[in-house]
């Protein structure tokens, strides 16, 4: 298995990563566009952030997204961790684990002091797998505003 850094060649096969991901997920939707244009910010802006995937073979079978921005009670850069999906043929190998890992050690590359991430309260999966590779609940609550009149 290789971990390499997206590129804009990528987008289709993370769509498909994501769709499986935003089915899983209460909140979202796939929708084929809006993932695409946010995968290409993300792979286009340096400074935005960058997507880490897990390839066997040459196919890729899972991703993580890295978004960065400073935390004023830190004073230093952080990531925000998103898209953390294995597909199916790649699930229960370790991939999750070796690309979790991989993604902190690159945060901590870009100089990030802290990753903050969101799963669904009822994913109880994905919070023993965040916690055991270091991760704890904080006791923040998440609140969302559409801004687009929705």
């Amino acid at each position: 298995m290789e971990i390499t850094i997206a590129t804009l060649n990528d987008i289709d096969k993370l769509c498909e990563l994501l769709d499986s991901l935003f089915a899983q997920e209460a909140e979202f939707l796939p929708d084929r566009g809006a993932q695409a244009r946010g995968l290409a910010t993300v792979i286009n802006g340096t400074e935005v952030g960058d997507i880490l995937i897990a390839r066997n073979n040459g196919e890729i079978i899972a991703m993580v997204n890295l978004l960065y921005t400073v935390s004023t009670a830190l004073g230093e850069p952080v990531a925000l961790l998103e898209d953390m999906v294995v597909s199916p043929n790649g699930r229960g190998q370790g991939v999750g684990s070796k690309l979790i890992r991989q993604a902190i050690e690159f945060a901590k590359g870009k100089g990030c002091k802290r990753i903050t991430l969101l799963t669904d309260d009822d994913n109880n999966g994905a919070h023993r797998f965040y916690e055991k590779h270091g991760f704890s609940r904080s006791p923040m609550v998440t609140f969302r505003m559409p801004l687009d009149g929705e």
